[in-house]
């Protein structure tokens, strides 16, 4: 078998085969297959799909490819959480804790990625903490989810091994926003985590990397129908993308943020949303009735039980939990900018996407796997969608840490967003759910 006849049974839109899969898969995982025929063969994907048993296929070969954590000595259900993706989004940071301080028998065992694209990832977030290690073996995992009841960790070598690989390229050769490869590699960490149960946060709109409702609808589809057949409770929601999340994007401040909303003190949108989510996961857990599971988590923000746990868990992971009180000792970007309303009038689009660009600009993200990245750099917005502003009124602060940096993200958060006479139509937070909750 050759990976050439592979690659070109692929671009003439022909569905491959099991054998030809594992194969594929076989050979990023042992690195006998060179990243130009590993992109070439991501690239016609990308252009001519999967069928759903190719994508399952797909998803059980990446999860089969390394180390598959064994969670059976964790009294209680596992659930495990995924966002698609997004600009802004901290809800992992935000939603374990609360879920794991509802203290209702489920606990969070969570592989999380670094950023990809315009989007960040939860663990350039966490490891913006001074002194944390994502980097945690089977055992350790395992140990720290009893001990804290969750644990979230960088994808190591032995868990999924080929997606790591996969996950990095993609997101150098535009090959991201494809549903098929979006999916096996959400499911397969999923799979190879070892959780009971699934909660997905399906992101649409602007910012996330699926656009259109329907192609929300039909990546949620999938995954449900690839979480239910790996024998997992598994239920998705599709939820918006069309603005970032919060207030915050950029590793070090979505931190904060999250300890903001951990307090009671969050934004409202990013609280609800986060609210709901944990809810979902005690609920597909069977862990009590939905308004019960929707007040448990509430609870656990107004006692400040929930802030608790993300200091024990940075505590668990190796890092300085201190940091979570104080947002002071983050310290300060070496250049900060303000972005100023040109007019008065109401805000009524700030695209998600150019923002996520703009931090990446920065110094938040990286625009190939090789950069490294300053937790730092990012964006503050001090207005929201729909909030009225007027001339010269500041709008947004960056931070990075040179000047042509601050001045090519201001000219893109610039054009990002626009100001008009009229408020906006509000668009709805959770657009669906995919999957019983069971």
């Amino acid at each position: 078998m050759r990976m050439y006849d592979i690659i070109q049974k692929k671009q003439r839109g022909i569905a491959l085969s099991e054998n030809e899969i594992s194969f594929f898969i076989k050979g990023v995982s042992d690195g006998s297959i060179p990243d130009y025929q590993i992109s070439a063969l991501l690239m016609a994907i990308y252009f001519r799909g999967m069928t759903d048993e190719e994508t399952i296929t797909l998803t059980e070969c990446m999860a089969n490819s390394g180390d598959r954590a064994d969670l059976s000595s964790i009294k209680g259900k596992k659930v495990d959480k995924h966002s698609t993706g997004g600009v802004g989004d901290k809800t992992s940071l935000i939603i374990a804790p609360m879920v794991a301080a509802a203290d209702m028998g489920v606990s969070i065992a969570k592989m999380s990625g670094r950023g990809l694209g315009h989007t960040g990832g939860t663990i350039d977030k966490l490891e913006s903490i001074p002194g944390v290690n994502t980097n945690q073996s089977c055992d350790d995992f395992t140990r720290i989810v009893n001990e804290t009841g969750l644990c979230i960790i960088g994808q190591s070598g032995s868990f999924a091994a080929a997606d790591k690989k996969l996950y990095a390229l993609r997101d150098v050769t535009a090959t991201v926003n494809c549903l098929p490869l979006i999916a096996s590699s959400v499911m397969s960490k999923k799979l190879a985590a070892g959780s009971d149960c699934i909660v997905i946060d399906v992101k649409c709109g602007s910012g996330a990397f699926v656009k259109t409702f329907e192609e929300a609808a039909e990546l949620a589809q999938l995954m449900v129908k690839i979480g239910v057949g790996a024998g997992k409770k598994t239920i998705a929601l599709i939820t918006n993308m069309d603005v970032p999340l919060g207030r915050s994007i950029g590793n070090s401040l979505e931190v904060m943020e999250a300890a903001d909303v951990l307090s009671g003190d969050g934004d409202e949108d990013l609280t609800e949303l986060c609210i709901i989510l944990a809810a979902n996961m005690l609920y597909v857990a069977n862990a009590a009735p939905y308004d019960e599971c929707i007040k448990a988590v509430t609870k656990t923000l107004n006692d400040g039980s929930a802030k608790r746990k993300l200091a024990e868990l940075v505590s668990s992971l190796g890092g300085n939990s201190d940091y979570i009180y104080n947002p002071s000792l983050f310290g300060e970007s070496k250049v900060s900018a303000f972005l100023a309303a040109e007019r008065s009038g109401y805000i009524y689009r700030i695209n998600a996407e150019s923002v996520g660009k703009a931090a990446m600009i920065l110094g938040a993200g990286r625009s190939k796997k090789e950069d490294s990245i300053d937790h730092n750099a990012g964006i503050i917005f001090h207005h929201k969608v729909g909030d009225y502003v007027k001339e010269g009124e500041v709008l947004a602060t960056l931070y990075t840490s040179k000047i042509d940096m601050a001045q090519n993200g201001i000219e893109l958060l610039f054009r990002a967003i626009k100001i008009k006479d009229s408020p906006p139509k509000n668009k709805k937070l959770i657009y669906r759910t995919i999957g019983g909750r069971v």
